[in-house]
């Protein structure tokens, strides 16, 4: 498998993207040191401004609140907001229309990161003072994790939102949020870690730093995997949603690995440093904020699948190429929406697309 890489003709932003986020699959957000917040629209393949961001706001992090946190009630996504962390210590909560909601002093110095808790109930922020903290979803402070020396350049919440993940220095710490309980923490790079991501589904770990590598780890701080020395550090990491995925980012560079660590691909794009990566909830694309101004979107493809002497190979965001390896019968589907799961075995073919399931004999 691979990416499918796609930029603009002419960047959009006019300075460096700091954070994407996706609203939808269909639909992402940008922001960066231009202070314009654009919306990306894939089904129309449209570009439009949000709102201006205040003149003083130089955007960090961007994390939408969990869809399953969004009240029944709620007006279509008109409720939906996101987090925003920023250089001025502040984190703003902001609608979908580009209104802030809502502004919290958090930390001393930058707010370096900040992660909505899996059931949306609370808000995960590291900053440059080297404190973690912990607020409720309307942003009022529950407690303060931690006080590191060195600033909290990434972190994220445990599967279970029972305890959190953050680095310090060259070290990652998992403190759990239960009083009186011993964080782990262990020794993971040979330089400062950048970038850390924890996926709920598989429970695995994995941390990018300056030192040029990323690795994998569990829970308990076991290394699963470690990757050689790239060119560049390694600045925008994330987690397919059924982690079976991870992206990674550096210089422009982006990489597609398997959830052992093993690259699959590695692409060159002309994007400046990768420095925020996020993955769509359907787990079929990635799209990246790069330190030129441009937004990358990379799209899934080559999903190879075998069952006896039948292939299936996903060539495109809409088409499966089908193969008989005895006769060399070959066939190619062409399916109206976006593929998202595809499955081969016991004699039938199922894709999930974005608005149907179908199920195909390989007869």
């Amino acid at each position: 498998m691979r990416f499918k890489i796609s930029l603009q003709n002419r960047a959009r932003h006019t300075d460096l993207v700091a954070c994407v986020g996706w609203m939808t699959p269909d639909e992402l957000y940008s922001c960066g040191d231009d202070h314009q917040l654009l919306r990306w629209s894939l089904l129309n393949g449209e570009t439009s401004k949000v709102a201006d961001l205040p003149p003083e706001l130089f955007p960090l992090e961007m994390h939408w609140m969990p869809r399953s946190a969004i009240s029944a009630g709620a007006k279509s996504q008109a409720d939906t907001i996101f987090l925003l962390t920023a250089a001025d210590g502040k984190f703003y909560l902001i609608n979908r229309k580009g209104r802030i909601e809502k502004t919290v002093e958090a930390h001393q110095g930058a707010v370096l990161t900040g992660r909505w808790s899996h059931d949306g109930s609370s808000i995960l922020t590291g900053g440059e003072d080297g404190q973690v903290k912990v607020w409720s979803r309307s942003g009022m402070l529950r407690s303060t994790l931690c006080q590191s020396s060195g600033p909290v350049y990434s972190a994220a919440w445990a599967p279970d939102s029972d305890a959190v993940l953050y680095t310090a220095g060259t070290s990652l710490i998992v403190k759990p949020l239960a009083p009186n309980t011993k964080p782990i923490q262990w020794k993971a790079h040979d330089a400062i870690i950048l970038k850390v991501a924890w996926n709920p589904n598989s429970g695995l770990i994995v941390s990018g730093s300056e030192d040029t590598r990323y690795r994998v780890w569990d829970r308990y701080g076991r290394q699963l995997y470690s990757s050689a020395q790239h060119h560049h550090p390694i600045t925008g990491l994330a987690w397919a949603p059924d982690g079976q995925l991870f992206a990674v980012g550096s210089y422009n560079t982006l990489r597609l690995c398997d959830k052992a660590g093993w690259c699959h691909s590695l692409d060159k794009p002309s994007s400046g440093s990768l420095y925020n990566l996020a993955w769509s909830s359907d787990g079929t694309q990635v799209a990246g904020a790069g330190g030129n101004g441009q937004v990358l979107f990379a799209h899934v493809i080559e999903t190879h699948l075998e069952w006896r002497n039948y292939e299936a190979t996903v060539i495109s965001r809409t088409s499966i190429a089908l193969r008989n390896v005895n006769n060399d019968a070959k066939e190619q589907l062409e399916l109206r929406d976006r593929i998202i799961k595809v499955s081969l075995s016991h004699g039938h073919l199922i894709v999930v697309t974005a608005s149907q399931v179908y199920v195909y004999s390989t007869r």
